[in-house]
């Protein structure tokens, strides 16, 4: 800990308030005594890059807890405020007979030996259907829910005004379940071409229920999932991430590298 001294001159306790040379001054030594004086000095900080914190104590941070560490003898406290808001979101259709609510779901990743993360999960588009119990009153406790993957997404993104598709899912698949549970999502132009239907079928012999809830999807309100699908597909990707973690220097690193072993040196070949 830093030791601050403060030590008082003969000439400083003089009633004289003329400074005089005394020679036998000149060959005292003053000694440093720590005991006279000590203070400690605590510096505050709100940045957590301005030092690195121990991994132990951000590992046992709370909500508004303090970790500290010591170098050169000065106490560096750092305060951990609150960690940032959740948010939920989703989109709901209502129609007459039934309502389709869309939601998505985050990617998940795996922290590795070297302190990274590694993609282990991507994010899905959950689907929710409920069928109408009554005017503007849905049965929520018959829901049935299907979990649309990127690459059907990309399906439904692409599917032109005429087209169509299908999409099976067995959530027991390599289980010793597999086989009792069938969802099938079948995604159709209406006559008219002014939409598609949406129609999910559930079959589960586990719970002795078979179900089918279809709804009518306007070109208005496809159009409105077809925006958000492409949004948020990156996002369900992890690529966020993975950009928001680029630095500077990073980008010059991969550049000059990439000059050597990247594209401009396949194509110079």
């Amino acid at each position: 800990m830093l030791r601050l001294q403060s030590l008082s001159s003969p000439l400083a306790s003089t009633q004289n308030p003329k400074l005089h040379f005394n020679p036998s001054l000149s060959t005292k030594r003053i000694a440093f005594n720590p005991s006279i004086s000590t203070k400690k000095l605590s510096l505050n900080c709100r940045h957590s890059q301005d030092f690195e914190r121990p991994r132990s104590a951000t590992a046992s941070a709370s909500n508004n807890s303090l970790a500290s560490e010591t170098s050169g003898g000065v106490r560096f406290v750092c305060i951990a405020g609150p960690f940032p808001p959740r948010y939920f979101v989703g989109h709901s259709i209502y129609k007459g007979k039934a309502v389709l609510t869309v939601e998505p779901r985050a990617p998940e990743f795996t922290p590795l030996d070297s302190g990274s993360l590694k993609l282990s999960k991507e994010g899905f588009v959950l689907l929710q259907f409920a069928p109408a119990a009554a005017v503007r009153q849905y049965d929520w406790n018959r829901k049935q829910v299907f979990s649309l993957s990127v690459m059907e997404i990309g399906t439904l993104v692409s599917l032109g005004t005429r087209d169509s598709c299908e999409f099976f899912h067995d959530p027991f698949k390599g289980k010793s379940d597999e086989g009792k549970v069938r969802k099938v999502l079948k995604v159709e132009p209406l006559p008219d071409g002014s939409g598609h239907f949406f129609n999910l079928s559930v079959q589960n012999n586990i719970l002795n229920v078979d179900e089918s809830i279809y709804i009518p999807i306007t070109r208005a309100e496809f159009t409105v999932l077809n925006s958000a699908f492409n949004f948020i597909l990156p996002y369900l990707l992890g690529w966020h991430a993975y950009a928001n973690s680029i630095k500077p220097d990073d980008t010059s690193r991969v550049n000059s590298a990439s000059s050597r072993y990247g594209g401009d040196y396949e194509w110079s070949r």
